[in-house]
């Protein structure tokens, strides 16, 4: 069993769950790190990470995708792909999974594997993007947390928060983000992890006088999904 760290990240569709997961793990690989990146987003064939694999290995990431023409993993062999994370020595693994009741009992199929790890290696962390649907305010994020929860039976340890209308961001989707996050933390306790923004955004928000609580750390991230307002205003993503 690896003694590396485990990210799990969930949240609705178009949170930014994919883009995160790519920052982490090449982030971890420039610095040397062994890191893998398990690809559980069932759903949304759109906007995953098999569209990045090239750039991922090339960034020297391991890769596990059902995509059939990047890596060769067919639905049949996926679970002994996905065993890898666990059976081998990694810094990092990072899974990401959808956003709804099949992304999540995907995720519980490994239950026992994640049960294993040592409470420290694991966070669950819900990505919200508070100008997606059903994660406006802190009512709607709770209801698809307990689903979420419900489905895959691990526990959510905390947020980050990705809050963005996309090309058209700005330090202010942030600042809405925290607001609602804040309220969300404060019903929930459970602890705002990031806040993430290209770095931009990040170094406007830093100046800002925010209650670190609620905040987390300050992450600048790339945009490796290429994203536009027609593709989320038509298609969701």
């Amino acid at each position: 069993m690896s003694k590396g760290k485990y990210f799990i990240l969930i949240g609705n569709y178009g949170s930014g769950k994919t883009e995160i997961a790519l920052n982490l793990v090449i982030s971890a690989a420039a610095k040397g790190l062994r890191a893998e990146v398990v690809d559980l987003d069932k759903v949304n064939d759109y906007f995953r990470l098999s569209d990045r694999v090239k750039l991922l290995e090339d960034k020297k990431v391991n890769v596990v995708t059902p995509t059939f023409a990047s890596k060769g993993v067919t639905p049949t062999n996926m679970s002994a792909a996905v065993a890898s994370a666990f059976d081998e020595e990694w810094d990092l693994v990072v899974f990401d999974v959808g956003g709804d009741s099949a992304g999540a009992m995907s995720l519980g199929r490994y239950y026992q594997d994640f049960s294993s790890l040592d409470k420290s290696q694991l966070e669950v962390i819900d990505i919200v993007n508070v100008f997606r649907p059903m994660s406006e305010d802190y009512n709607k994020i709770i209801k698809l947390k307990n689903e979420m929860e419900s489905f895959s039976r691990l526990h959510i340890t905390g947020f980050i928060n990705n809050s963005n209308l996309l090309t058209m961001a700005s330090v202010n989707d942030l600042k809405r983000g925290y607001e609602v996050l804040a309220e969300t933390s404060e019903k929930t306790n459970l602890p705002v992890l990031f806040t993430t923004a290209t770095e931009e955004i990040i170094y406007e928000f830093s100046k800002m006088n925010y209650d670190k609580k609620y905040t987390g750390v300050l992450l600048p991230i790339t945009l490796y999904m290429h994203r536009n307002w027609n593709a989320f205003t038509t298609k969701g993503i």
